[in-house]
């Protein structure tokens, strides 16, 4: 069969090759990595690949083009690395000869379900199952859509094309760039898909919020009967995608969504790309129900039958799968909610100090959402033998090119509007630290967010609530269907001293973690940290 169903001009990116593919079905994307022996199958149906020597993004290898209309907005560090002008023209001409050797495969699509907000794309891939990749994470447009379909950003994503740092102004070999005047993401000598995606991310992170009033945001949502919509923020393994799928809830999006003026949430993904690490049919049946053909498994190792050993982390932990959002049955359509009720802020705190679930004051959530706290856990990495504070601003610095408190402002902002109650929840330990105490129960975590949601938890009152002497968060001291001495963390140990001197350790984890952000917010802001010093 031939493949080039479509024929499309690339004049204009300096393309001359022939070998053109254009906005070639799944269907035809997975046959062709099959045929040149880039993936196999699964016995699900799904297409399986291993995307080489990078199996997860590289920060340190990301830049952005400091030019005229990026110089004095971007917060210019370690996360948002600066690139030359020029040096960016020279290394775009080198990946474009390269690509010009090669068979290309192209896709139009856009992201942002919002019409007003809509951002149209054309990504030009080395590879067919990095084109899948595509499809299945930015929205599909329709075959009226595309006959004068007018890209405003283009992904250029050439895996085999290795820089040399040198000459071209990389750090090494593999680069992912955003220029903001050309409109162009630049990706090249990594395979790992998720670059593609974050790159457009981190162009939304920027145009959303300087162009069009609109607060961008690494999360999850869903809505409710009643078209009340939730948003979850949460670093990895904080329970953002399960405690996100809700049987009772339609799911909006599992991973970066927009908030408008108007007070309208929007899904930027036409697809989830997901963990699945440890997958299991009980645990997460929505995901495991959507690994089928359609689907991109990533670095998965898999037995002769094409069975995948999910508990198999010999490639990488950062096992992955994408998939479009219509594999997941209970879904919204299009992906937009309105009326955000209730925030979440999900946290894995392996001090086992905070409370399971807590209300924010507005002070406090602008302060929680630019700490971005979770921690990581004794033998996850090399070195860690005791629980590690990990902070990420607005839970998800490595996309945001704006400072962070420019961020929790609007947040800070469009919470009073809406009149949003936000919510800490602990998902990680009760009872003592990791290694002494136990991860919350997942059901307890559930009836408290379903609490919230429903109205449970009730306004704030001294007979309703407790105020944490060391955080200063409000705790409930009820909650249908969970322990009551599960509210209260410093109950749940068997030595107060330990207990406060642990809340201690983190308050001061926060506050020198804060000290980076203090000249740049507010004084509400200011004040929404841990209030007390030691006993």
């Amino acid at each position: 069969m031939d493949k080039i169903a479509k024929t499309i001009s690339l004049i204009k990116y300096g393309i001359t090759s022939e070998n053109v593919h254009y906005q070639l079905s799944p269907d035809d994307l997975h046959k062709s990595t099959l045929e040149k022996g880039m993936g196999k199958e699964a016995s699900s149906g799904a297409l399986a690949v291993n995307t080489g020597e990078f199996t997860g993004r590289s920060p340190m290898d990301r830049f952005i083009v400091k030019d005229e209309i990026t110089d004095e907005k971007v917060w210019w560090g370690n996360v948002n690395i600066p690139f030359e002008p020029a040096a960016f023209d020279a290394l775009y001409d080198k990946v474009i000869n390269y690509l010009n050797e090669k068979e290309i495969y192209v896709r139009d699509s856009y992201a942002c379900a919002d019409e007003d907000y809509k951002l149209n794309i054309r990504v030009i891939n080395e590879y067919p199952w990095s084109n899948m990749f595509a499809s299945n994470m930015f929205l599909r447009p329709t075959e009226k859509e595309l006959v004068n379909f007018d890209p405003e950003w283009t992904v250029v994503n050439a895996p085999g094309f290795m820089a040399d740092a040198e000459v071209d102004g990389t750090r090494q070999h593999n680069f992912a760039i955003l220029n903001f005047t050309r409109k162009i993401a630049l990706i090249g000598g990594t395979g790992y898909t998720g670059e593609i995606k974050k790159g457009i991310f981190s162009a939304l992170n920027f145009i959303l919020p300087v162009y069009k009033n609109t607060l961008p945001m690494h999360c999850s949502s869903n809505v409710g009967k009643d078209g009340d919509t939730a948003i979850f923020f949460g670093l990895s393994g904080t329970g953002k995608t399960t405690l996100s799928a809700d049987p009772n809830r339609k799911l909006i999006g599992d991973d970066e969504h927009g908030w408008t003026k108007e007070n309208t949430i929007f899904n930027f993904e036409g697809g989830c790309y997901a963990k699945v690490i440890n997958l299991s049919a009980e645990n997460e049946p929505e995901i495991f129900g959507a690994i089928k053909k359609g689907a991109l498994l990533e670095n998965v190792v898999m037995n002769s039958e094409g069975v995948v050993d999910f508990e198999d982390i010999s490639i990488t932990q950062n096992t992955r799968v994408s998939y479009p959002i219509d594999h997941i049955e209970n879904i919204q359509v299009p992906s937009i909610g309105k009326n955000p009720k209730n925030i979440f802020f999900l946290t894995a705190d392996a001090f086992g100090v905070l409370p399971p679930i807590s209300k924010l004051t507005p002070s406090q959530a602008a302060y929680h959402f630019i700490s971005g706290y979770t921690a990581k856990v004794a033998g996850t990495e090399a070195g860690v033998v005791e629980p590690t504070p990990n902070f990420s601003a607005c839970f998800g610095a490595p996309f945001m090119p704006l400072h962070p408190t420019e961020y929790a402002e609007m947040l800070s902002k469009k919470m009073k509007d809406a009149g949003v109650n936000v919510w800490l929840v602990n998902t990680g330990w009760t009872g003592g630290p990791y290694g002494i105490g136990t991860r919350m129960k997942l059901k307890y975590t559930r009836a408290m967010i379903t609490a919230a949601l429903n109205g449970d938890l009730g306004l704030y009152s001294y007979d309703k609530y407790h105020i944490h002497s060391v955080f200063g968060v409000a705790q409930p001291r009820e909650c249908p269907g969970v322990p009551t001495e599960v509210l209260s963390p410093r109950t749940t140990w068997d030595d107060d001293q330990k207990y406060y001197t642990t809340a201690f350790k983190l308050a001061n984890a926060f506050r020198e973690n804060f000290k980076k952000f203090e000249s740049y917010a507010n004084e509400e802001i200011r004040r929404g940290g841990p209030q007390r010093y030691g006993f």
